[in-house]
Parts: C-alpha cells; structure tokens; sequence
C-alpha cells in the first residue's frame, strides 16, 4: 500500500494526488499536507536548506512509519515524497498524501505521519543563514507531537 520517493528532482503534489486515486471510486476522503522551505527560522534569514540523508536506510525508515500508519487506520492508499539536496526558500520538501473511506482516518493517519517523519525519518537538515551553515535541531514541539500518538488508540471511521 504505501508508496514511498526520496528524491532531489520537485514533485507535483497535484500529480501525485490524482495518481492517489486514480480510477478508484471507494475514495470518499484525501488529505493531504506539503512542507515547505522556510526563509526565516529561530530568528535568522534562511536562503538555503540542504537535506542529507541514507539511501536504503531512510526509504526503509519511511516505509516502516507507513506501515504503522497503515495498521493504525484504515486506509486505502498513502503516499510520501520527500527531497533530498540543496533547496530554496518557497521550494517544496515533502508531500504527504492519504486517502481513505472517511475523512477522520485521512486526517489522522496524514497528520501521524507528519508527526513520524519530523521526528523518526532519518534527514539532516542544514540551514544556510547570513552568520553562516547551521544545523537544525529536533524541536521539543515536535517530539511531542509524536509522543502522543504512541497513548493515543487508532481512530475508526
């Protein structure tokens, strides 16, 4: 079920979600997000993100967090795109991209797996700001985020 892309090249999320349900008639929800590169953060210009990553390790990382998600909801498909390689301010970083019976279950399994892939997917990310590179850290925001879907029971529909 889950399809998983780890690329450098832009993706088309419009694409990708009519691919998402394309022929199929038992879609009654998608939900979708799509991150964005930033050109401020924690106070400083950013005129460049660089996304570092493993091959193998971090598609392996994102199919195991689609299964879960997979487990968790009764979905009927889901997609994750996430690039890799320098990125400018505006330029798209990730699509997320589920569909579903029911709305409820869409909603929840894309915002689980945004959760999940801020916080478990093997990227790096490197800032290119006027006082020079830094690395991003992990937000505490974000981490609990994630932590409550591990007290939270998987939603039905």
């Amino acid at each position: 079920m889950a399809r998983v892309r780890v690329q450098a090249e832009p993706f088309d999320a419009g694409q990708e979600i009519a691919a998402l349900t394309a022929g199929r008639r038992d879609v009654g929800a998608v939900a979708t997000f799509v991150g964005l590169v930033r050109d401020l953060n924690e106070g400083s210009a950013v005129s460049r993100m660089t996304l570092e990553h493993y091959p193998g390790m971090t598609e392996k990382a994102l199919e195991d967090i689609c299964a879960e998600a997979a487990r968790r909801w009764d979905l009927i498909e889901l997609r994750v795109v996430h690039r890799v390689g320098p990125l400018e301010p505006g330029e798209a970083i990730v699509l997320v991209a589920v569909s579903s019976a029911h709305r409820g279950e869409a909603f929840a399994a894309c915002e689980f797996l945004m959760d999940y892939l801020k916080t478990r997917a093997p990227f790096w990310k490197k800032e290119q700001t006027p006082s020079g590179e830094r690395w991003v850290e992990a937000r505490d925001s974000d981490e609990e985020a994630a932590a409550r879907w591990s007290a939270e029971p998987a939603r039905g529909g």
